[in-house]
C-alpha cells in the first residue's frame, strides 16, 4: 500500500520524472486487509490493486528484493544489480514475529502476504483443527475466519486478556467472550513452550493436538538490510522519519509500516502498523518530492477490523494517563470508549458504532473539548458534547 499510494501521489502531485517501483514479491502489487478475509476464504482470488501502471508511466520491478543501501552512491542493492535513484522512498513496510523454535516445523503459518493466505487457505478448507497462538488483531481476524469456514480453533495468549498490547484490560477483557461465542477456545495466561509435528506444547504441560498453528505475535519493521546504510533506526527498528517522513539522509524519505514519525499532536513518537498510515504518509512524502515543504505529517491514527461478526475501529492514540469514559454497556451489541486528556479527546474505540467514529475523527482532527458527563451518554452524539 504504501509504496503503491507513493507512486500514484506523485502524478497526481504532477511529479514528471520516471518512477520505479521495486517489490521482493512476484505477484502484482496488492491490499492486505482482504488477505485475513475473502482471499482466505477462497471467496476472492487475489486483492491486486486496480491501478494501470503503465499509464502512469510507473516502471514495476516484481520479484526483486532490495538487499542495501549506499547513499555516497545514491544506489540501492539488488539481486540484479544497483539501482540509482534521485529520491528514494523506503516502504518497506513490517515483518512478522515467529515463535522461536517453531519456523521450521510443518504445519506453522504466518499470516503477512498473499503466498501465506494461499498456503492456508486449504487448511481452511479441510477444516483442520487450528491453534492460533496470540489474541491480537490478526489473530482474532484469522480466528474469525477460521470458524466460518468450520475449523475447531483454540488460541493461545500469553496475556491476560486478548489485544494486550492495544487495549487496557477493562476494555479488551470483555472482548474475551466474543471467542466463546463464535465457538473458539480462547487460553488466556498461558505461554507456548514448544511446536511440534501435530502439537502445541504449553508452559503449563498441556499439549494441544493441532494439524496447523497460525502465529500472530506481532510484527516488526522490515529494516535490517539498512544496517551500515547511515539510516537513524529507533530502538524498535522502524527508521527515524521526521515532520515531513524525511530520514537522516538526504534526499530518502520512509512511509507506512517501516518508519516512525514525530507527532506534535501527541506529543511522542509514533510507529503506526496500520492500513490508514500506509495510504496517508505517502501524500506528504510525494508533497515534498515535488518541493510543497510546507506540508507536515501529523494524522489523527485510523484503523479497522471484522471479528466475530463487528466492526471494530479505533482512531487515535491514547496511554494510561488519559481518562476513559465508556459509551454503552460492553455486553451489547453496539458500545464505544473514548479517552479524554483535560477535557481533550485523544482516542476512541467503537464497536457497532461507526457514526461515533466518524464524529470523534473530525473532533480530534480539530482538538476538541469534550464534557465527560454528555460524552458517556451514548445517546448523546459526540459532537453535541463539545464544550
Amino acid at each position: 500500500m504504501a509504496g503503491v499510494q507513493t507512486a500514484v501521489a506523485l502524478r497526481e502531485k504532477g511529479y514528471e520524472g520516471p518512477v520505479t517501483l521495486i517489490g521482493a514479491e512476484p505477484h502484482p502489487p496488492y491490499d492486505r486487509p482482504p488477505l485475513s478475509k475473502a482471499v482466505l476464504l477462497g471467496t476472492a482470488d487475489g486483492s491486486a490493486f486496480d491501478i494501470d501502471f503503465e499509464a502512469l508511466s510507473v516502471r514495476l520491478r516484481l520479484g526483486v528484493e532490495v538487499t542495501g543501501l549506499r547513499p555516497d552512491a545514491r544506489e540501492v542493492d539488488t539481486a540484479a544489480g544497483p539501482v540509482p535513484y534521485g529520491v528514494l522512498v523506503l516502504a518497506t513496510g513490517a515483518e512478522p514475529v515467529g515463535l522461536p523454535g517453531a519456523v521450521a516445523v510443518p504445519g506453522v503459518h504466518l499470516l503477512r502476504t498473499l503466498d501465506d493466505a494461499e498456503a492456508l487457505r486449504p487448511v481452511l478448507g479441510r477444516r483442520d483443527r487450528i491453534v492460533v497462538v496470540g489474541a491480537g488483531w490478526i489473530g482474532a481476524e484469522f480466528t474469525t475466519a477460521a470458524r466460518e469456514a468450520g475449523c475447531a480453533v483454540t488460541v493461545v495468549e500469553a496475556a491476560d486478556r486478548p489485544l494486550p498490547g492495544a487495549l487496557p484490560a477493562e476494555v479488551a477483557a470483555p472482548m474475551a467472550r466474543w471467542y466463546a461465542e463464535s465457538g473458539a477456545a480462547l487460553l488466556t495466561g498461558v505461554r507456548v513452550a514448544g511446536v511440534e509435528p501435530g502439537a502445541v506444547l504449553l508452559a503449563d504441560g498441556r499439549r494441544l493436538s493441532a494439524d496447523a498453528v497460525v502465529v500472530g505475535i506481532g510484527a516488526r519493521p522490515s529494516t535490517d538490510w539498512l544496517t551500515g546504510s547511515g539510516i537513524a533506526l529507533g530502538p524498535d527498528g522502524a527508521i527515524v522519519a521526521d515532520e515531513r517522513l524525511a530520514t537522516s539522509l538526504p534526499d530518502v524519505y520512509a512511509v507506512g509500516d517501516c518508519a516512525s514519525f514525530p507527532s506534535a499532536r501527541y506529543g511522542e513518537r509514533l510507529l503506526v502498523h496500520h492500513w490508514d498510515n500506509a495510504l496517508q504518509g505517502p501524500r506528504t512524502v510525494a508533497a515534498q518530492a515535488v518541493g510543497e515543504s510546507e506540508q507536515l505529517y501529523d494524522p489523527v491514527p485510523y484503523f479497522w477490523s471484522e471479528q466475530f461478526g463487528r466492526f471494530v475501529q479505533y482512531a487515535g492514540h491514547h496511554t494510561a494517563e488519559d481518562t476513559l469514559v465508556w459509551r454503552g454497556d460492553p455486553a451489547d451489541a453496539a458500545w464505544s470508549v473514548v479517552w479524554l486528556r483535560d477535557g481533550a479527546l485523544r482516542a476512541l474505540l467503537a464497536v457497532g458504532r461507526p457514526r461515533d467514529l466518524a464524529q470523534g475523527r473530525k473532533l480530534m482532527e480539530a482538538g476538541a473539548r469534550l464534557d465527560r458527563a454528555r460524552a458517556a451518554d451514548p445517546a448523546v452524539p459526540l459532537r453535541k458534547a463539545v464544550l
